[in-house]
């Protein structure tokens, strides 16, 4: 059974994301403090986490040596998922400590759906874990339009599509879909320096 995730209409950032061994890192990593996002639904899981505007992954991944890491300061959390409510919050990180952030995503009663016809756009992307946006709003991440039975319902038209990721150049690309239309967009996102990421856009 075809996945469906209808879609509304629609900075620089301090974070390491992993620890490193050497002598030095050691060090470094003793000034940072963490934050760890705690959700219980897959909803909240899934959904996608951006520290001082800038997105760094989904909820789910970011433990181990993904864990997020942020110089001492104040810093802006904020949870977004495709049709829920955004949560944001400031946290004040401390050196050595870890912060926990916990997380409950509600439906927005806004939300707004394609009515009618739809067309079908299938990803698959590399690395999969970096964040979609449709006419610059956010609506998930590759992996979870990737494969059997998962892909996006958009309304037929033309649409913007960028793909970003921190630490990578942004994937843009424009499409113009007929109704029942069904597409497949495939890139392997090039690395570049963390400001070569565009800017993180909130969804409606």
């Amino acid at each position: 059974m075809l996945r469906k995730r209808f879609l509304s209409s629609a900075t620089l950032f301090t974070v390491f994301l992993a620890l490193f061994r050497s002598p030095a890192g050691v060090a470094q990593n003793q000034v940072l403090g963490q934050v760890e996002i705690q959700g219980k639904t897959k909803v909240d899981k899934t959904s996608g986490v951006w520290v001082d505007g800038q997105y760094v992954g989904y909820v789910k991944e970011l433990t181990g040596d993904k864990k997020l890491l942020l110089l001492p300061g104040e810093h802006e959390i904020a949870v977004r998922q495709a049709g829920y409510i955004e949560q944001a919050r400031k946290v004040t990180v401390e050196p050595g400590k870890k912060t926990t952030v916990e997380i409950s995503m509600q439906k927005d009663p806004k939300a707004q759906f394609p009515g009618g016809m739809t067309s079908e756009v299938k990803l698959e992307v590399t690395p999969d874990r970096a964040a979609v946006f449709v006419d610059e709003g956010y609506v998930g991440t590759p992996k979870e339009f990737s494969g059997l039975g998962r892909a996006m319902l958009i309304a037929p038209g033309k649409h913007h599509i960028r793909i970003a990721l921190a630490g990578y150049q942004d994937f843009t690309t424009e499409i113009n879909l007929r109704p029942n239309q069904k597409i497949t967009i495939k890139t392997d996102l090039i690395p570049g320096s963390i400001t070569q990421a565009g800017p993180a856009i909130k969804s409606n």
